[in-house]
């Protein structure tokens, strides 16, 4: 889980840099290197062989039941649900990082050039993070680390919400990408671990269109509360309430909050689904 961060937050970092250098050259450029390595990459996906693997699950007829297993798992098992719902509001609640273009023109006054530093730090904060786990797992109890670094993740946007200085705010934002990564190595190992093998890809189908969503769900709210309340208000609103609601999911969530190391998770670990 790990490296496979490392991987995309070396390309949020790297992309945009390249892209940009690109476009300086030619425009049309950017868009014939993209289409390019996305022939390599599906030439990569097609030349994989399968493996020969013999795998022993129960029979199951296609239907509805079957479709809905997932999301029946994730629902009965409070742990895990825990875990995604926590993610989701905390990212629709801390979705001002699409208010940055605001900061870098009325806020902070720094331009394009500010722009694309203060998009940087969070996936800078993020690739430390994740570079990090690849060295030294996490070997705290995940489940006080979760509540920990979505707190965290709060405070660090009240910090780079309220600033106007750019240090200060690059700093809150490496911060808040820094352990937005464990929050999310968190949360994706504990999917990984207690979903048995014939629900995991029904169960990570489920989780990836809750995250995936609340992303674009974060930005709108953002948008519609900064339009109303005003930007500044809007960001450092939504970090107070993502520490409440870190603070509050101890009490909602207590499967999640007494979860211990990631190493021990099997499936079927959550006490409501019994070992």
């Amino acid at each position: 889980m790990a490296l496979r961060s490392v991987a995309g937050q070396t390309a949020v970092v790297v992309g945009p840099a390249i892209g940009g250098l690109l476009f300086a050259w030619h425009p049309a450029l950017v868009y014939a290197v993209a289409a390019g390595l996305f022939a390599v990459a599906l030439v990569a996906v097609f030349s994989l062989r399968r493996a020969k693997l013999q795998v022993v699950t129960r029979e199951e007829t296609a239907g509805m039941e079957s479709l809905v297993a997932g999301i029946r798992f994730v629902l009965r098992t409070r742990m895990l649900l825990g875990a995604i719902s926590l993610d989701l509001f905390a990212v629709l609640l801390g979705g001002g990082i699409a208010l940055l273009p605001v900061y870098a023109r009325e806020i902070l006054h720094t331009g394009p050039v500010g722009l694309g530093v203060l998009r940087t730090a969070p996936a800078l904060g993020a690739l430390v993070a994740a570079l990090m786990l690849t060295r030294r797992p996490l070997r705290w109890p995940a489940g006080p680390t979760l509540m920990v670094a979505v707190s965290i993740f709060g405070l660090a946007h009240v910090v780079w919400g309220a600033s106007n200085w750019l240090p200060l705010t690059l700093v809150g934002l490496a911060v808040a990408g820094f352990v937005d990564m464990y929050s999310v190595n968190i949360r994706a190992t504990t999917v990984a671990l207690v979903t048995p093998n014939e629900l995991r890809g029904r169960v990570n189908a489920v989780e990836m269109v809750f995250i995936s969503a609340s992303n674009e769900l974060g930005a709108f709210e953002s948008g519609v509360v900064a339009s109303l309340v005003g930007t500044v208000t809007c960001v450092v609103a939504g970090g107070i309430a993502t520490v409440g609601l870190a603070l509050s999911w101890t009490r909602l969530f207590p499967e999640l909050a007494h979860m211990g190391r990631l190493e021990d998770l099997r499936p079927g670990s959550d006490p409501a689904v019994g070992t």
